[in-house]
Order: structure tokens, then C-alpha cells, then sequence
């Protein structure tokens, strides 16, 4: 958009820009995203990244709004229980169901 205006920008102007401003963007961003619903689901799917199977463990709210993610080689109980218990921190109350 500078360049159609006649403005040069090197490359190193606008790394600069990024590294000043994306960490208040970024947490602005985080604060205005409304609470997640009450109620939330957890996905499981087995997935193959770079040719290995691994195991992606998604947890949902109602309304379709993804939660949070964790990739694990191994899948079992262990896995879960911390989604769940990441989850709990992250957002800081316990769902209905």
C-alpha cells in the first residue's frame, strides 16, 4: 500500500514495525475474544505428519470455536488429561458438560 503511494520501504522497516507492534496486537486480540461456551467436546483423529502417524487430540466449544490442540505420537489417557487440564488453565473455569 506504501509502494502505490510512492513511499519506499526496505524490508528491514517493516520487520522492525512487526517486532515493535505484534506483541500488543497480538494481545489485544487475545483479551477482546469472547469466553467459550459452557459446554465442550473433545475430538480424537489419527493424522500423518511428515509420514508418521500421530495422534491430534482437539477440544471444541458448542459453538464450533476451537479450544485448543495437542499432537501426541502415542496415543492414550495421559494425552487427554493434559488437554484437559491445559485447557482448564488457559481459560480458567470448568465446563458444564
Amino acid at each position: 500500500m506504501l509502494a502505490e503511494r510512492g513511499v519506499e520501504v526496505s524490508y528491514e522497516t517493516i520487520r522492525r514495525w512487526v517486532l515493535k507492534f505484534v506483541p500488543a496486537i497480538s494481545g489485544n486480540l487475545g483479551r477482546l475474544r469472547p469466553k467459550p461456551s459452557p459446554r465442550w467436546y473433545l475430538d480424537e483423529m489419527a493424522v500423518r505428519i511428515g509420514g508418521r502417524l500421530m495422534y491430534l487430540w482437539r477440544a471444541v466449544d458448542d459453538e464450533g470455536e476451537i479450544l485448543d490442540l495437542f499432537i501426541r505420537r502415542r496415543r492414550d489417557k495421559a494425552a487427554a488429561g493434559k488437554l484437559m487440564r491445559k485447557l482448564l488453565k488457559k481459560h480458567a473455569f470448568v465446563p458444564r458438560k
